[in-house]
């Protein structure tokens, strides 16, 4: 920190976790200084990255700062097209994020990225035993998909097979996609989560601490009926809510620029003041979003203003709520061992 006279210059470093916040974040520090020294006449305010590496989470041994579920009551509210665009808008601003697709009956994740390859297994030395044996960990490489590390069942069974397993089969495939996938250091997992009120969810809860789920709807009343279940199954098995997204919102004519509200309007909304949780967005029914996913071109949403705008306002309400619950959260008492 310098001042020059009037004139004061700082850095500003903070974690790539927070990086969708960073601007706000920099023209608050800004006006706080302004308001506290009066007499400042300019403040430059240079960013840099914090490194802070994520500690290990639960038994599988993930390293992410959150894991984050994406979920839905019902299939074909746009449930994974929200995931993969909350994946691609927060890697875009800068932080580092994974992406697992849970929704192994109906993996859609590759098609919507346009990703495909096999994940190939890798091995590694970490030691020997007693006997001077090698230790040999082996691990999966996911695949690389728009700068993000992916994977899916869709890398691993043909497009058109279905996937036919019982509960054992379902919990041990995503407990190896979590642990034994080699995400590297994460500020965060995205899962795209099956639809409805499944098993998925609780695998999850028991195997490692979740930040929190955000739940997929579209505004009319029956969806919004199977979202209220959604949200009582993920608070009763253990993982807070972080917010609602309203797809499909309502329609914009390119034409003459009316919107029609096609489903009605408003209905997450009222839901997240029900239940005293955050809306973090609304997305328009667009053609090229549509057309995006089906191309596999999905991170082409962020190229168009128009397309990217809800998707990057999803991003910004979610990280700055987390922030918000951070500095909210107690500290941990001090321990002293005797």
């Amino acid at each position: 920190m310098h001042l020059h006279g009037n004139r004061l210059s700082l850095t500003l470093a903070l974690t790539t976790y927070s990086a969708p916040i960073w601007d706000e974040t920099r023209d608050a520090l800004c006006c706080l200084l302004k308001e506290r020294v009066p007499d400042l006449a300019e403040v430059d305010i240079t960013m840099a990255v914090h490194e802070r590496i994520p500690a290990s989470l639960g038994q599988v041994g993930l390293r992410a700062k959150s894991v984050i579920v994406v979920g839905s009551g019902k299939g074909g509210v746009g449930k994974s097209t929200i995931a993969a665009s909350l994946a691609i808008g927060l890697k875009n601003a800068g932080c580092q994020v994974g992406l697992m697709d849970a929704d192994v009956y109906g993996p859609s994740i590759p098609h919507l990225l346009g990703a495909s390859g096999r994940p190939e297994i890798t091995e590694k030395q970490t030691g020997t035993d007693e006997a001077g044996t090698p230790v040999i960990a082996r691990s999966i490489a996911p695949i690389t998909a728009d700068g993000m590390k992916v994977i899916s069942i869709g890398f691993l069974v043909p497009a058109d097979k279905a996937v036919i397993w019982r509960g054992p089969m379902l919990h041990g495939s995503i407990i190896g996609f979590l642990r034994d996938t080699d995400w590297g250091n994460l500020d965060y997992l995205i899962i795209d989560m099956p639809p409805g009120t499944g098993d998925v969810a609780l695998t999850l809860s028991q195997a490692l601490p979740l930040t929190g789920a955000v739940i997929v709807c579209t505004p009319q009343d029956v969806a919004l009926l199977d979202a209220v279940k959604a949200i009582n199954m993920f608070k009763e098995v253990g993982i807070s809510i972080l917010g609602l997204v309203e797809n499909m919102s309502y329609f914009l004519c390119p034409d003459n620029g009316k919107r029609y509200d096609i489903f009605g309007t408003g209905g997450a909304k009222r839901k997240a003041e029900e239940f005293g949780i955050p809306c973090l967005g609304e997305v328009p029914i667009n053609m090229q979003v549509r057309i995006n996913g089906d191309q596999g071109s999905t991170a082409a949403n962020f190229a168009d203003p128009s397309t990217a705008k809800p998707f990057e306002e999803i991003c910004r309400n979610l990280v700055k709520n987390l922030a918000a619950r951070h500095v909210e959260e107690p500290p941990l008492p001090s321990l002293s061992v005797l």
